[in-house]
């Protein structure tokens, strides 16, 4: 098999999938982004998995199975970003001092986006008004003793591990032990969806999805599942913002606040839970129970309810509850240090898209979908988990030995949806869906919107 095949059998079986469902998908154009790892491949497999998801659950439904295309050049557009602002400019997606630093004995990545992130970093580091400043004060630290003394402080930051190092480290082994997804069911009671309502058309019409994610894996699997006909309700604290990221990930949701330590917020979030079809939530793994929502409250309170989560780190190990973002684990597992050899370089070398996190995106979506379709079919309720780091694990399992192809052509008109995006920020375009699955397209009714400007309220009939 070539690596998109190997990689896409990976992926479906991890599911629970037949891999003999994966021959009914067809890989189209040619080219890769450059990177040391198959990128494009993984953007391309991953966005397929998700689609075969959502094709067998029409198949549960009583329709027959559709053969499914995935272009993989516009993949790997989606895995950066699908939006073409007309006259306006999407904000900067990094802080000003986020990035990476040398150490007295290695490199290491600042992760300062969030202001609270970035407060402790400085507390550590000192307050510096420009990146020279902060390389200053970095250059007089070990990287493990900066690491660890900014995880401390509630920071988040990232040594450069190599594979190897990162095969031996606690956390490394931890992850290596669990499986890419994590599936699980349990005796369902409730409301279920029935065959005789379903639109093959619209397969996710009528489910209520509750999104308590943040940044790009856990909304890129919310975007998807809006794609084909999900209510999405996304829940943001008071005070959260992702300007550089809103206007691409907030497609096809409504967006609210609330605040969870107020007991008539927590009302109104149980309220919202109680009705749910699905809740994804992408906090750290101890984040929900911490607030008295942990799994067997979340399940004692809707008994039907598909569960997904994601975490950075994994969900056993030292590390299990550390803050972590793509380009950290990057960091961590030995990818940015294998394209460092790769491109010959003496600094860190990420993958040229945030793959990491929109490869889990599209897994999360996966399951979710087959959560929907083993509900009907009468299997249970599912909880499925995934982490950043298996990702960045299955990325790594297939090594940089593999990349012949030439680079992808540069994007076209062709590339740019026929019709035009009225957000709140002005116009824009988004760039053509990669799945093509017959007789169900991808539309949302949403166009994307700023966090807030919602009710928290489920809308009386799902669109």
């Amino acid at each position: 098999m070539d690596v998109t095949s190997t990689l896409l059998h990976t992926i479906w079986t991890s599911l629970g999938g037949r891999a003999d469902q994966t021959q009914r998908v067809e890989i189209t154009a040619q080219g890769a982004l450059p990177s040391a790892f198959p990128v494009t491949d993984l953007a391309a497999s991953s966005m397929a998995a998700a689609g075969l998801a959502v094709d067998e659950l029409r198949q549960a439904a009583g329709h027959d199975a559709s053969r499914l295309a995935v272009d993989r050049r516009l993949a790997s557009l989606w895995f950066s970003s699908s939006l073409r602002p007309q006259g306006w400019r999407v904000p900067p997606l990094w802080d000003p001092i986020a990035g990476n630093y040398a150490t007295r004995d290695g490199w290491i990545r600042l992760h300062t986006n969030a202001p609270h992130h970035r407060a402790a970093a400085e507390q550590v580091l000192g307050s510096h008004a420009d990146r020279a400043g902060v390389a200053a004060a970095v250059s007089a630290w070990d990287a493990l003793e900066l690491e660890t003394a900014i995880v401390q402080a509630g920071g988040c930051a990232a040594q450069m591990r190599s594979a190897r190092e990162w095969a031996s480290h606690p956390q490394g082994q931890a992850v290596a032990a669990e499986p890419l997804i994590h599936m699980q069911t349990h005796s369902a009671s409730g409301r279920a969806q029935h065959a005789a309502a379903f639109d093959p058309t619209r397969p996710l019409h009528g489910l209520k999805v509750l999104d308590l994610t943040r940044v790009l894996a856990g909304p890129t699997a919310t975007r998807f599942l809006a794609a084909y006909g999900a209510q999405v309700l996304r829940i943001d604290p008071p005070g959260w913002d992702e300007p550089g990221l809103v206007p691409e990930m907030t497609l096809g949701k409504r967006c609210a606040r609330l605040n969870l330590h107020r007991p008539q917020d927590r009302a109104v979030f149980e309220q919202l839970l109680a009705d749910a079809d699905i809740i994804l939530h992408g906090y750290r793994s101890d984040a929900l129970e911490r607030l008295g929502y942990g799994a067997d409250w979340r399940r004692s309170r809707n008994p039907g309810l598909i569960d997904v989560s994601l975490d950075a780190y994994g969900w056993s190990g030292p590390w299990a509850a550390r803050r972590g973002f793509d380009s950290l684990v990057q960091m961590s597992s030995g990818i940015a240090h294998a394209g460092m050899l790769w491109q010959q370089t003496d600094k860190p070398f990420p993958l040229p898209v945030q793959a990491l996190d929109y490869a889990a995106g599209y897994l999360l979506a996966a399951a979710a979908v087959r959560g929907v379709t083993l509900r009907l079919t009468g299997a249970g309720a599912l909880q499925a988990r995934t982490s950043l780091a298996q990702t960045a694990k299955l990325l790594l399992d297939q090594g940089t030995d593999n990349l012949q192809e030439p680079a992808l052509p540069p994007e076209s008109a062709d590339d740019l949806a026929a019709t035009i995006e009225r957000t709140i920020w002005g116009e824009a375009r988004r760039i053509n869906w990669p799945i093509a699955l017959p007789g169900c397209p991808a539309s949302w009714q949403h166009p994307a919107s700023a966090l807030g400007s919602a009710l928290a309220q489920w809308e009386t009939e799902a669109r």
